[in-house]
């Protein structure tokens, strides 16, 4: 038997607003001594690879570095594969390309008690001057791996896609105490616009 499902309490006082957002999401790797010619080739696509533990844009992109000499490349939802593809035909040399699109799931987390609300299940200092906008890392949260990305807008959630179903129903219930914003889906062309400084 499986848990029953309800319906997030919506306010217009709420404090929290998850919403999804569909995104493309594309990991480079820099091959041995390669990862200057990777960024090169990233720099005349149009995304700089951020330093490790950044978050960087770009018109309609986000590129995550959560772990050494690789990076997530988020781009707006196109046909299957096809932003992959583009990747590995520029960086066959010098990288390796895995379509990660199918495989998480990005939520997009708002409001002025969301850092709050995911304090009591993340091991990240959240605190904004620890985590101030433009950091990003891979962490664990509700027992599942996540990757967080600060933004000018609030934070951006990376789970597995197995696992976000279980991780969208406990940051509902965990936000009830807070209330929750009423909200629609996210595009990444919002969260990379004109708040960025």
């Amino acid at each position: 038997m499986s848990a029953p499902e309800f319906a997030p309490q919506v306010a217009e006082g709420g404090t929290v607003r998850i919403a999804a957002c569909p995104t493309d999401c594309i990991e480079i790797a820099a091959f041995s001594g390669r990862a200057a010619e990777l960024a090169g080739i990233a720099a005349r696509r149009g995304p700089q690879l951020p330093a490790f533990g950044q978050v960087a844009r770009t018109a309609g992109r986000l590129v995550l570095s959560v772990r050494p000499q690789r990076w997530l490349l988020l781009h707006s939802p196109a046909a299957a594969g096809a932003n992959a593809a583009l990747w590995q035909s520029a960086c066959a040399d010098v990288g390796a390309v895995i379509d990660l699109s199918s495989a998480l799931t990005a939520l997009h987390l708002a409001g002025p008690a969301v850092r709050e609300l995911l304090v009591r299940s993340c091991r990240l200092d959240l605190d904004p001057e620890a985590f101030a906008p433009g950091s990003a890392a891979a962490t664990i949260m509700v027992q599942v791996s996540v990757i967080l990305a600060a933004l000018p807008s609030g934070l951006l959630l990376l789970t597995p896609a197995t696992t976000a179903r279980h991780v969208h129903e406990w940051l509902l219930s965990a936000a009830r105490p807070f209330g929750l914003m009423p909200s629609s889906e996210m595009s990444l062309e919002d969260l990379s616009g004109d708040q960025w400084p």
